[in-house]
């Protein structure tokens, strides 16, 4: 299919990190659910926790994360007391005490956070929970304020995996977006990370930004393949200025259009292939030895609001303002503004100010949604094994969708399978199955 053909398909819908998806979650979820949710957890399986750190030395203008520049650490000092308090609550509020297999730092950016802060925030931790030698700990890392104590101080608190965001390389992009960060200060970065013993490195691009080219790309790519990263993230912007207000000082006029978009992200993928890195879900690429691709490979890799992992825990206790937590009943969500966050917490309650609880329905539509995610496809014996003849119904609907869609699916009464060359749309596809996008009035990125 020609480029022409499939922009079509580029459509403003979720990126479907969890389903239903956050717009549709409400204030009928708040803390005295969420602790009920927590208390009913299986006491024998891990959990995994993601910890939210909203601060940044200086803002992105593309930046669509729940964050905010500060300069001077008093905000975060008091903020990561409560953090610690939020920790206690959560793990009281659990049926013993819990194992804990995965974490992630995400932001804004953890690596604002003072070395001292950083081992005893490990220690609350400890206090809380049991959390397993094998633990695959995950940091977000700004190679602009990532000093070597900081390092060390990650390195102490047990980091295996750093996400180091780079977004493009060229200069004249880093002004438009404001985020001044060289290749040499990124580099620099990386070895001290593998000199401290971290395993695994994670390098963060997007296309779609403003004054960027395929060119420029294609450069950024070659400067991030050079380190040799095990893992590199290809992701479009997203511009949605009228959810994050400091997008609008972005030049419009500036950002790539559709086709551009689409050609960037195909000629990214290709490259990155033609690199050695294995293509994984819609935006990720590993190399052989990593073990997003090993569980990709054997039909365990997942998708939850970090994007792709490894992490098979059922439940996910999200930690600090904005954090999601994902249950088997349900979603949770914090405060979103820093002083809410810190007010809930110090009266001495769960943080949660909105969330979602899972029908039979949702649950069915939400493995399938994340199997194409993941996949390109799902079957319906699969998931005829999981929930029984609640499933029926949808072959009906997947034999419906692919009769208006034959360019983009094949579908043989179990299997859906998306087509090579549709599989930037995957999301759209996704969509299709989405029962609460038709009354949905949020507004969402492009799907390429």
């Amino acid at each position: 299919m020609r480029t022409s053909s499939l922009i079509r398909y580029a459509q403003p819908v979720p990126r479907y990190t969890s389903y239903p998806t956050a717009p549709h979650f409400h204030d009928g979820i708040d803390h005295v659910s969420y602790a009920r949710w927590l208390g009913e957890t299986d006491p024998h399986k891990p959990v995994s926790l993601y910890l939210h750190v909203p601060f940044c030395d200086r803002l992105c203008w593309f930046c669509g994360c729940h964050t905010k520049q500060v300069r001077r650490y008093d905000p975060i000092a008091d903020y990561l007391d409560a953090l610690g308090a939020e920790i206690a609550l959560a793990a009281k509020a659990l049926p013993g005490r819990r194992h804990v297999s995965a974490i992630h730092f995400g932001g804004g950016s953890p690596t604002v956070i003072e070395p001292d802060d950083i081992d005893s925030l490990r220690r609350k931790l400890d206090s809380a929970f049991d959390i397993d030698p094998d633990c695959e700990i995950s940091v977000e890392i700004d190679p602009r304020n990532a000093t070597p104590d900081k390092l060390e101080a990650w390195h102490r608190f047990g980091m295996t995996r750093a996400s180091l965001g780079v977004q493009d390389f060229d200069s004249d992009v880093q002004r438009a977006i404001n985020r001044l960060q060289s290749f040499e200060q990124t580099r620099v970065v990386v070895e001290a990370l593998r000199d401290v013993g971290v395993g695994s490195i994670n390098l963060d691009i997007l296309y779609g930004l403003p004054l960027q080219t395929t060119e420029t790309l294609r450069r950024t790519i070659d400067l991030a393949v050079s380190m040799r990263p095990n893992r590199i993230a290809l992701f479009g912007y997203a511009h949605v200025p009228w959810m994050k207000k400091h997008q609008s000082l972005i030049d419009q006029n500036t950002l790539p259009g559709l086709a551009e978009r689409f050609d960037m992200a195909s000629f990214g993928a290709a490259q990155l292939a033609e690199a050695g890195y294995i293509p994984l879900g819609i935006d990720h690429f590993a190399d052989e030895n990593d073990n997003l691709s090993a569980a990709a490979a054997t039909g365990k890799m997942r998708r939850n609001f970090q994007g792709y992992t490894t992490d098979e825990a059922e439940t996910l206790i999200g930690l600090g303002a904005s954090s999601i937590g994902n249950l088997p009943q349900g979603y949770v969500q914090n405060a979103v503004s820093v002083g809410d966050y810190i007010r809930r917490v110090r009266a001495g309650a769960l943080a949660t100010s909105r969330g979602f609880a899972l029908s039979p329905s949702d649950r069915i539509i939400g493995k399938l949604i994340e199997s194409l995610m993941c996949n390109f496809s799902f079957s319906i014996a699969d998931l005829r094994r999981t929930f029984g003849s609640q499933v029926d119904h949808l072959q009906i609907e997947a034999a419906a969708i692919t009769a208006e869609e034959k360019d983009m699916i094949d579908f043989d009464g179990d299997l859906f399978l998306v087509k090579s060359a549709a599989r930037p749309f995957v999301r759209t596809i996704a969509s299709r199955f989405d029962r609460y996008l038709p009354t949905n009035k949020a507004r969402h990125s492009t799907a390429v």
